[in-house]
């Protein structure tokens, strides 16, 4: 078990095209990069809504309960 090599790459790459079709490969790229993109905004928006109940629920500092 060793790395691959150039050929085993060009059979790899030959069976990939035969399954899929030169067209669709595209497609699914893109259906990819898509999916990536949605992930890391709904990353966003859950790290951006944590941080604002994390403020709504933070407990008053002394010196506000004196006024």
């Amino acid at each position: 078990m060793g790395t691959f090599s150039l050929s085993h790459w060009v059979v790899v790459l030959a069976i990939v095209l035969i399954l899929f079709g030169a067209g669709r490969i595209p497609t699914a790229m893109g259906d990819l990069a898509r999916g990536i993109r949605a992930f890391r905004t709904g990353m966003r928006e859950d790290h951006a809504g944590e941080a604002a109940a994390d403020q709504l629920t933070e407990a008053p500092r002394s010196d506000q309960l004196r006024s």
